[in-house]
């Protein structure tokens, strides 16, 4: 069943997503050469704890992080620990926050003094799939245009949806209905209504579609071990159009996924 928001209930989803929208910006800014993805969950943490908030990931099915953060061919899902990051890698930081009763669910990929073209292009395509598939986000549409959308700009780039994995419902559980494909048939699908509130979350391989879960039971790798790309937004669907809720004013969403880390060579003379 697909829950119907009151304003109310979206205005109180609004801080716990901008909350964890806040959460995603500054440890995005802390995605650089030598951090540990154990480091920046435990900064997560910090984040979450000192805003009265409560992560939505540790220990949901046994998820023994506080953020997923995913690294080059690591699809989403990935468990922070000992990896540390290097020149070059592309990170996925997935937030999700429990606070005032309501999930905030948000993710950015990260590019680490990239130099690969492709790479380049895939997190940009992936960028502008969320976009395509939110502008489709619109009372009396179709769940379908959304994920119409997201599939043609993907593959019009030449790039790969992931089928696996989808988006979903938010609201005061993490996962609810309807599940968000970011592949199908404009014109199908529930119709979309004021009040919806939804978490469109574009995953993009470099290569393959195909994707297998690690035997931790949670790390999803592309089947190629390509890279892969994931952005994601909590959006409401409202009567005056689409309200992107995971939005903060720490640090543009845009600016941290393009902007590259640029490597000082001068630090070493």
């Amino acid at each position: 069943m697909i829950i119907i928001k009151s304003d109310e209930e979206i205005a109180a989803m609004r801080i716990s997503c901008q909350l964890a929208a806040s959460v995603r910006d500054r440890v995005a800014s802390q995605i650089r050469p030598g951090a540990t993805t154990g480091e920046l969950d435990a900064y997560a943490a910090e984040l979450i704890a000192a805003a009265g908030a409560k992560s939505a990931f540790l220990g949901y099915k046994g998820f023994p992080g506080n953020v997923c953060l995913s690294v080059n061919d690591e699809v989403v899902h990935g468990i922070p620990g000992n990896r540390r990051i290097e020149i070059g890698d592309i990170v996925s930081l997935d937030v999700g926050v429990h606070h005032g009763g309501f999930v905030g669910d948000t993710a950015v990929t990260i590019m680490v003094g990239v130099t690969d073209a492709e790479v380049m292009r895939l997190v940009d395509a992936t960028q502008s799939a969320l976009r395509a598939g939110i502008d489709n986000a619109v009372v009396n549409g179709r769940l379908g245009d959304i994920s119409h959308a997201i599939e043609v700009v993907a593959q019009r780039a030449g790039f790969s949806i992931v089928r696996e994995f989808v988006g979903h419902g938010v609201g005061r559980s993490m996962h609810e209905d309807p599940q968000v494909p970011n592949f199908g048939t404009a014109g199908k699908g529930p119709r979309l209504r004021h009040g919806m509130t939804l978490a469109i979350e574009p995953m993009v391989n470099l290569g393959v579609a195909e994707v297998q879960v690690m035997d931790d039971g949670w790390t999803v790798l592309t089947g190629d071990r390509k890279p892969s790309a994931h952005f994601e937004h909590t959006v409401a669907i409202l009567d005056g159009g689409p309200e992107i809720l995971t939005v903060s004013d720490v640090l543009a969403e845009e600016s941290a996924a393009v902007s590259n880390f640029v490597v000082d060579e001068r630090r070493d003379s």
